[in-house]
């Protein structure tokens, strides 16, 4: 007897993409889940990190120099928390979430997770079928009408900077992949990135060689199922002014 309920099932490129919803004793909650094949992706029972990514990312944002306007952009959209999260600062202007799967955006656009309507209904926000990495290397299939630059770049996607969900992921973890994406961000603008793991020294030093200020944060959460405490790592490195 199955104990979820299975919300949507697609094909992708990347395997089998489920979306379900089950209830956890432990917590005494509903919780929503995503698989790709027999991976776990993301739980809504662990959502700390995620919107951390977002309020650790705008807080670092220089306002002397970028003021009190932003524009923020995503990678990586999953259950939605990291988007809403930014959405709840309401000097974001606009947020533009970018995903490689169009049946994630689909799940929101049916309003099927708990913060899809926060998300969907903030005339702020602007969801697109693009692939993350392809759009910061300027390839031209992944075209997106962007903002001249950003204030705040976002990332959760891979597991970790060295255990990336697919090999072509991996450029963008490279001083010259991060050069690449620092085109994209004004002045004082910052780039924020979600780990499964507390930062590594090695790509903290990586960061460091293309930004002139670099923060690896450790965010510990309360994990209902093992009755202890979990961590999750977020790095922050902002532009120069």
């Amino acid at each position: 007897m199955q104990n979820f309920e299975e919300l949507a099932f697609e094909q992708t490129p990347m395997g089998e993409l489920t979306l379900r919803r089950r209830f956890e004793p432990a917590a005494d909650a509903e919780v929503f889940e995503v698989k790709l094949g027999d991976e776990y992706l993301m739980s809504s029972l662990f959502t700390v990190a995620e919107e951390a990514l977002a309020d650790l990312g705008l807080a670092a944002i220089d306002t002397d120099v970028a003021g009190e306007e932003w524009d923020v952009l995503v990678g990586g959209l999953g259950l939605g928390y990291t988007a809403v999260a930014a959405l709840r600062d309401r000097r974001v202007r606009s947020l533009n979430v970018v995903d490689a799967l169009p049946e994630v955006i689909h799940w929101h656009s049916r309003q099927l997770l708990p913060v899809s309507a926060e998300l969907v209904d903030d005339t702020r926000t602007r969801l697109a079928h693009v692939d993350f990495f392809a759009l910061m290397r300027g390839e031209p299939d992944a075209y997106f009408d962007l903002p001249a630059a950003f204030h705040a770049i976002l990332l959760d996607v891979d597991h970790t900077p060295s255990f990336p969900l697919a090999e072509s992921h991996r450029d963008l973890y490279t001083a010259d992949g991060l050069r690449r994406l620092v085109r994209h961000l004004a002045p004082g603008g910052v780039f924020a990135l979600w780990s499964d793991e507390v930062p590594e020294a090695e790509f903290l030093g990586t960061l460091a060689e293309v930004f002139v200020e670099v923060h690896g944060h450790i965010v510990p959460f309360a994990n209902p199922i093992t009755g202890g405490t979990s961590q999750n790592g977020v790095y922050v490195a902002r532009t120069p002014r």
